[in-house]
């Protein structure tokens, strides 16, 4: 299989002052998922951008440390030639085009593609993963609901033909029902159509499901790895990310502190 994404020891900063990557390294192998947990401004997003090309929209950039994709450096790239080479970011937010309608959407990430004949079966490919945006393709994006949006981004990026999908919470804000339509769906496209997945999820017990391996991010450096059977039996995870304990539940605001193991010092 192989390793096809590789971080080196990176490190982001933003307006040339904010150190927010402080050394950040993994691996994700070709065919699996990877999931990347972590609260709230661990540096989840911006792992992700780095390695898409997106820092720059935001006055971001890699000061340090490398990005390898397939064996090639990525991190000096532009998006647009990163995206050529087969890695698709779906942001976090739904961002789709509220003014164009469904299949529109979905025909506007064909533009990198050189195989225009096969986009007719790409479509109906989507439509077979989420057979409710086939009910919806004529209608504008904008009218969807959030979790019809979130369909249609994955679709979006599944337009692409990304052999390394980079996906950013997509549970974010959706109903518990939708959320398990999602993630089945993620496992399905890694299954069936082979795409290699790096999953940012705030929701660890969806993302330790599909995912094969997984790393926790703490102020932006990875703290703990491991294989995704072994995060959902780790003592600290089990009760700082998905709020058990050996005598049951308890809240974030009761965890008292969090036996950080760190992979580099």
């Amino acid at each position: 299989m192989g390793i096809v994404l590789r971080l080196n020891n990176v490190e982001v900063v933003y307006l040339d002052v904010v150190l927010v990557l402080k050394g950040m390294s993994l691996e994700v192998e070709e065919g699996k998922i990877v999931t990347l947990l972590g609260a709230n401004g661990a540096g989840k997003t911006t792992t992700l951008k780095a390695i898409s090309g997106l820092l720059k929209a935001e006055e971001g950039k890699v000061t340090d440390g490398t990005i390898e994709y397939r064996g090639e450096r990525i991190d000096k790239k532009d998006p647009e030639e990163i995206v050529k080479m087969g890695i698709f970011q779906v942001m976090e937010g739904r961002r789709v085009f509220e003014n164009l309608t469904v299949v529109e959407n979905l025909l506007a990430a064909t533009a990198t593609r050189r195989d225009g004949k096969n986009i007719k079966r790409d479509l109906d490919l989507v439509f077979d993963y989420f057979p409710i945006l086939a009910e919806r393709k004529n209608q504008l994006a904008g009218y969807l609901s959030g979790g019809e949006q979130q369909m249609l981004v994955i679709g979006r990026a599944l337009m692409a033909k990304p052999r390394l999908m980079l996906l950013d919470e997509p549970s974010l804000g959706l109903a518990p029902l939708i959320v398990s339509e999602i993630f089945e769906v993620i496992r399905r496209i890694n299954a069936e159509e082979g795409v290699t997945i790096l999953l940012v999820e705030q929701n660890a017990r969806r993302a330790l499901e599909v995912a094969d391996y997984g790393y926790v991010m703490e102020n932006g450096r990875v703290v703990l790895e491991g294989s995704a059977s072994e995060l959902k039996d780790n003592p600290d995870v089990k009760e700082f990310y998905l709020g058990l304990t050996e005598v049951g539940r308890k809240s974030f605001r009761e965890v008292k502190h969090y036996r950080r193991r760190k992979r580099w010092l």
